[in-house]
């Protein structure tokens, strides 16, 4: 979603917000600027699309001064276009927003009433005159603020600048993520860690409903309340290093790529590969007499948790329910007591994760995220963390964050077994070394690239595709049909294999090709049966399955992918591989921006 930076230093701040700006582009963006004040005056470049745009037009025109903030915008009200790109101003203010503002047409209405004019279609200019208004009456730039702040109903993080005001940057946050950088000399805002890391590695993360007054003698803070609140100062290990494509044409083909390193990563974290034993972290929480375990996610995650619903219902025998959280937050669903209620995100800012957490959280579930991001919300809301250690995934397509999901969730359903006496310390030891071999069985898959690549050409002119799988490999089927649809912009669905006949089947011609997952198992007969209807209709049937598949059903099939034969256990980590690769390598051959895809953001922090 939209990324903040705010800069206040002894030297020119706009270059130092462009290269932090620059670490923000994975979280998707359409607009791009920056405001400084210079001679107490704010002046503001803004552009709309990439940030090499704004770059222009900062070389064309250069910003002095060395306060500053700057801001991604990812459109939410009005249109992607450099009016209603930030930092809105007027006069007196400048603001760059996150989320949105809920009760904005009733504030504009009534500051319009007052002699407000204004210049954009965006929720967030509202907030640049609020504050202004209170200026007018007399307040200080640090009453002014508060006073707005007060007013605003929705989602949101800030960062404001005042005229005159060459030593304050405000910055709140309510719902979106916000920091607070300490540099030598200097200080930062920014969404996130991430952004801060070249300047700095010692943060302050604001907590829900905070106020902070930033000047260069440091930060003073205020909470929900606006009492006076101390935030500790942490060390980060965020990689000061800019993220680079290294010799790979994109960041997400990149990111396929590094899934056996990154896989390996959180096993080790979760597995002692001396005594092949799992070392999770201390629940509060007895395993053994869970009630139910309700897995909520979105997009993606929510594929990784359909998948460890077959996990632990099969190895640990406990009921799970998986739910979209959108969904999931405006049921007022019914918690048992004692309940798991387990939170999947990437960035760990997901907003409509975030509120079905704090849902769970009120209905008296412990509970758990599996998250990429340990200080991100969705974490410091959490009593258990399961980090994934995929690394900072640029790619707004999630890829190796999805497989390490699956890791940390493959860990976490083996403990629930043996914890309910339903894995033997033998079979326990087995499938946690099973586990161990996903690295190698995901590089194993990589090597199908060269092939994959020749077929997505073809997968590339069609305009729509269906993906079939049974059992575990239904979700994988839901991711393949998502990856495809995310970044070539082709019609896709995923449909389980068995429910062809209900519906779906309709679709089969020629010019429709159905992308089946199927490695020899227990279902094997059964999904390559659904797949010879889709042939018998004149389909073209793309089989993705292990050797012995191929040879068993692989004649009748249009293409085949093949895949390295694993236990069951592990198969749909693997199997996600192919289905990323398609779907890169249709996107390529289309011209498409795989790594920025219209319309799509990294983080959704907003509903």
């Amino acid at each position: 979603m939209c990324g903040i930076v705010g800069v206040l230093g002894d030297k020119p701040a706009a270059p130092i917000i462009l290269e932090a700006l620059k670490r923000l582009e994975y979280r998707g963006y359409d607009s791009a600027g920056v405001a400084t004040l210079i001679n107490g005056d704010i002046l503001r470049r803004r552009a709309e699309g990439k940030l090499f745009n704004l770059e222009k037009a900062l070389d064309a025109a250069p910003l002095d001064g060395t306060i500053g903030i700057g801001h991604t915008r990812w459109a939410t009200h009005g249109a992607p276009n450099e009016n209603n790109a930030h930092p809105h101003a007027t006069e007196r203010v400048a603001i760059v927003h996150n989320g949105i503002i809920e009760n904005f047409r009733e504030l504009r209405e009534r500051l319009t009433g007052e002699g407000a004019h204004f210049s954009t279609e965006t929720d967030s200019e509202v907030i640049a005159h609020l504050v202004t208004h209170y200026l007018n009456k007399g307040q200080s730039p640090r009453e002014a603020a508060k006073s707005a702040l007060g007013e605003l109903e929705g989602a949101f993080a800030l960062g404001i600048i005042f005229k005159g005001e060459h030593d304050l940057i405000i910055g709140a946050r309510r719902g979106c993520p916000l920091a607070v950088g300490y540099g030598d000399g200097a200080m930062y805002l920014g969404s996130d860690a991430f952004a801060l890391a070249p300047m700095t590695n010692r943060i302050a993360f604001m907590d829900e409903g905070d106020r902070v007054e930033v000047t260069r003698a440091g930060a003073v803070f205020f909470d929900a309340d606006n009492n006076p609140a101390e935030r500790p100062i942490k060390l980060t290990d965020v990689t000061s290093a800019m993220v680079d494509k290294g010799n790979y044409r994109h960041f997400m083909a990149k990111e396929i790529f590094e899934q056996p390193e990154v896989i390996g990563h959180t096993l080790s974290e979760y597995i002692n590969p001396i005594d092949d034993t799992l070392r999770l972290p201390d629940l509060p929480i007895d395993l053994a007499t869970v009630p139910r375990i309700t897995i909520i996610a979105c997009g993606t995650a929510s594929y990784a948790g359909h998948v460890a619903k077959y996990w632990f219902e099969r190895y640990a025998r406990v009921s799970v329910e998986v739910d979209i959280a959108s969904e999931f937050r405006y049921r007022e669903a019914a918690m048992p007591t004692g309940g798991l209620a387990i939170f999947i995100s990437q960035s760990g800012e997901t907003a409509d994760t975030l509120a079905a957490l704090r849902y769970c959280k009120s209905q008296g579930q412990t509970i758990l995220s599996v998250v990429n991001v340990t200080e991100s919300s969705i974490a410091r809301d959490s009593e258990v963390v399961m980090p994934t250690y995929a690394g900072p995934e640029i790619g707004v397509a999630s890829t190796k964050a999805f497989t390490c999901q699956l890791t940390a969730l493959a860990a976490l359903a083996l403990a629930t077994a043996k914890a309910r006496g339903h894995l033997s310390d033998d079979e326990l030891r087995r499938l946690t070394r099973v586990l161990m071999e996903t690295p190698r069985h995901v590089a194993d898959a990589l090597q199908q690239d060269d092939a994959i690549r020749t077929l997505a050409a073809e997968i590339a002119k069609v305009r729509d595709v269906l993906y079939l799988g049974r059992g575990h490999f239904f979700p994988i089927a839901l991711e393949g049909a998502l990856k495809l649809k995310e970044i070539s912009y082709i019609h896709a669905e995923g449909y389980a294999a068995g429910e062809l006949k209900h519906g779906p089947i309709a679709l089969i011609d020629e010019n429709v090709p159905v992308i089946t997952i199927a490695p020899v198992d227990v279902l094997f007969e059964k999904t390559v049966s659904n797949m010879q209807e889709v042939i018998a209709r004149g389909g073209k049937v793309v089989l993705i399955s292990d050797k012995e598949g191929i040879r068993r059903a692989g004649m009748d099939a249009w293409a085949t992918i093949e895949v390295p034969a694993v236990d069951p256990f592990i198969a749909p980590i693997v199997n996600a591989i192919p289905v990323q690769l398609l779907a890169y390598h249709a996107a390529v051959s289309k011209g498409t921006d795989v790594d920025q895809p219209r319309n799509l953001a990294k983080s959704v922090t907003v509903e």
